[in-house]
């Protein structure tokens, strides 16, 4: 199992630092993921967080290339139904070139009402759109269409779906698919079948929600706040464009249940050793090749965030990579 960070490079308000030291202490921790052993860097996005969360990260993708020389490069996810085919792939394809091949082209569907109006898109047809989007992407890269063309050929292209139904179309587009829910498998495996794909070629791999620390509990405590502001920005996204406005998660309410289920998985903080026992029975029984880890929740402290990409990059990687 290869093991990388996922950056959504949020800096809100309670916790900001200026803009451009931010940047480059954020380009600096990815750079020192790899010199630790980080086998990826996975960037995500959304558009309008009070935060700053990511909103193009091809663009900081291509950032990471030029410092780096090992690392692969994924975006998890690009939102397919915000841009034309051409846009992506000629993204992609300098990204790929600045990094002499080290770009993993994640395209997800999207969900929040307000990303869609504002870039013109249409929220309701966001799954055949990005099906479509992964079939012009496809042949525009492979087929030598854009310039300059990428290194790889054929382009790693995967697929950001839950769901059996959205693991069955990734199947059928004979992409990797960016979700690691056993129950998934079955219909990835399905899908690859139908669109003439080998099963064999079944790659599932995802955000595993963790903290590695040497002190879990003290670690947990420092998280909370942070952790209660992103997901409650989560929680604000899915209900833009409803009328709705969730309660706010507090403090209090997740250190009571310790972990909450909501647009993200719960997280949990963990010494290297029980981080590794996880990582081996979340992968039991699919063919999962690789989980990554934010390197911080939401402006989490530094140090915490540091020590925590560091055990991650070192400990945990050596203790699973024969998974």
């Amino acid at each position: 199992m290869r093991i990388g960070i996922y950056m959504d490079l949020r800096n809100p308000p309670d916790w900001q630092k200026p803009w451009p030291d931010f940047y480059r202490q954020s380009l600096e921790l990815a750079v020192q993921a790899e010199e630790w052993g980080a086998d990826s860097v996975w960037l995500s996005e959304h558009h309008f967080f009070e935060d700053g969360y990511l909103p193009q990260p091809l663009t900081f993708a291509a950032a990471v290339a030029a410092r780096t020389e090992r690392v692969r490069i994924g975006t998890a996810v690009l939102l397919a139904p915000l841009r034309l085919a051409p846009q992506i792939a000629e993204e992609a394809a300098v990204a790929d070139q600045i990094s002499n091949g080290r770009i993993d082209l994640g395209l997800g569907a999207g969900y929040v009402y307000d990303e869609f109006e504002a870039y013109g898109a249409d929220l309701s047809k966001r799954y055949t759109t990005t099906d479509q989007r992964v079939r012009e992407v496809r042949e525009l890269m492979d087929g030598g269409v854009v310039t300059p063309p990428a290194v790889q050929n054929p382009f790693p292209i995967w697929l950001g779906y839950n769901g059996p139904q959205g693991a069955r179309r990734a199947g059928r587009l004979g992409c990797g698919l960016l979700s690691i829910n056993p129950t998934s498998l079955e219909p990835y495996a399905e899908g690859l079948t139908e669109g003439g794909h080998d099963p064999g070629i079944a790659q599932m791999a995802g955000v595993v929600s963790m903290v590695v620390a040497d002190d879990p509990e003290e670690a947990y405590e420092r998280i909370l706040p942070h952790l209660a502001w992103q997901l409650n920005t989560y929680r604000a996204a899915g209900a833009s464009g409803t009328g709705r406005t969730p309660s706010p998660l507090t403090v209090e309410k997740l250190r009571e249940r310790r972990s909450t289920m909501g647009v993200i998985s719960p997280m949990e903080v963990f010494t290297p050793h029980e981080a590794i026992a996880h990582l081996g029975r979340l992968s039991e029984g699919i063919p999962m090749v690789e989980a990554y880890c934010w390197t911080s929740i939401a402006g989490m402290p530094d140090d915490l965030a540091h020590r925590h990409t560091e055990l991650l990059c070192t400990a945990v990687r050596e203790g699973v990579a024969d998974l």
